[in-house]
């Protein structure tokens, strides 16, 4: 099945998708599996997954491995120890995709506090310059009902470029922001109904908020990837467990987060492969459909690569060291993300798959 990357198209299939029974889309996980089982253009390396766990490994006991990275990697999220930080991390997962600029040299960009930032990144600028300039962005009352023009004004640009999809981080924030109001009036209140189980917590935010559905059909089966609802509960986790609060047991439910920057990472370090024609599909700059076959392969071998990967770096650790590892497949994402953004030059020559929609 495949989707129009325009906002009304995935809304609409999202009404319809939930007002009938449907087969029970497979987990994450098992949706990255059966993907790598059948893909016909993105192949998973072993080799290469065995490279990249060898490297982390080395780099074990390091800080990137740790909640507090979780605070050096989002140096613009407001103080762990506030119930603020938990809002803000909401409202930037909650409009957290679709980034990349139709030309390279043509970036939206966001000053704030004196330093300039793109991607991503420019995202949690604007939020922040907002916080600061008195908007009271992270407040549920607020952005529920934010209007467009005022949400336009939060996300303005400091370039030429505007960031993208105005229109539909408008509808998902003032969506998920009366989601909130229904279930207690803030972020922390709503996940406490989830008794610190991230299952519960991935599954709760995608019955209740429809733009984090981010789900597809594949090879007849239903699968899911929740990029933003799985971010979202592992951002929930990195500010909770800063404060010393960060009691998720099953925190290893979570799989990577699948976006379109990973990928690249992992083409790069060997672990993942794709086919002669989808390389060249790509270096065209062909943008691919939210659900379509190529799109769906590229996301779920990501996954199931990473698996992979932590598979063997936990089998290293228990043979060398003689214990359980603690990192799981979202703290390898923590750190392939930045590692693919930091070696963005080095991997120029692998291009990033281009599909326009708001699962990421």
């Amino acid at each position: 099945m495949i989707f129009s990357p325009g906002l009304s198209t995935e809304w609409r299939f999202l009404d319809t998708h939930f007002s009938k029974p449907m087969e029970k889309p497979l987990s994450p996980r098992e949706s990255g599996q059966f993907v790598a089982e059948h893909s016909q253009d993105v192949f998973v390396d072993e080799d290469g997954v065995k490279r990249v766990a060898e490297m982390i490994y080395e780099l074990r006991e390091s800080e990137e491995f740790t909640a507090s990275g979780w605070k050096m990697m989002n140096p613009l999220a407001p103080s762990p120890d506030s119930d603020e930080a938990i809002n803000w991390v909401f409202v930037t997962d909650t409009m957290n995709f679709s980034f990349w600029p139709e030309k390279e040299e043509e970036q939206c960009e966001v000053v704030c506090r004196g330093n300039t930032y793109r991607g991503y990144m420019s995202l949690c600028a604007a939020v922040t310059r907002a916080m600061d300039e008195g908007v009271p962005i992270t407040n549920p009352t607020y952005f529920s009902q934010i209007s467009e023009a005022e949400l336009a004004k939060v996300l303005r640009s400091d370039s030429d470029t505007p960031m993208p999809m105005l229109k539909e981080r408008h509808q998902a924030l003032t969506e998920a922001g009366r989601v909130l109001m229904e279930h207690g009036g803030s972020f922390r209140i709503f996940m406490s109904r989830c008794e610190n189980d991230a299952e519960k917590m991935v599954k709760y935010i995608v019955e209740n908020i429809p733009s984090y559905r981010d789900e597809a059909t594949y090879e007849g089966k239903r699968i899911s990837f929740y990029k933003r609802a799985q971010i979202l509960v592992a951002d929930f986790w990195g500010i909770m467990e800063a404060r010393g609060e960060g009691n998720i047991p099953n925190l290893d439910y979570l799989t990577m987060f699948a976006d379109y920057r990973v990928p690249q990472g992992l083409v790069y370090l060997g672990a993942l492969r794709y086919s002669d024609i989808l390389m060249e599909t790509l270096k065209k700059g062909e943008l691919l459909s939210s659900g379509e076959r190529r799109e769906v392969e590229i996301r779920g071998c990501s996954i199931w690569c990473v698996e992979r990967i932590r598979q063997h770096l936990w089998k290293l650790v228990e043979e060398k060291d003689g214990k359980s590892c603690h990192i799981n497949s979202a703290l390898i994402d923590f750190y392939l993300w930045p590692y693919a953004k930091k070696h963005h030059k080095e991997m120029a020559h692998i291009p990033i798959h281009h599909t326009r929609c708001i699962y990421y």
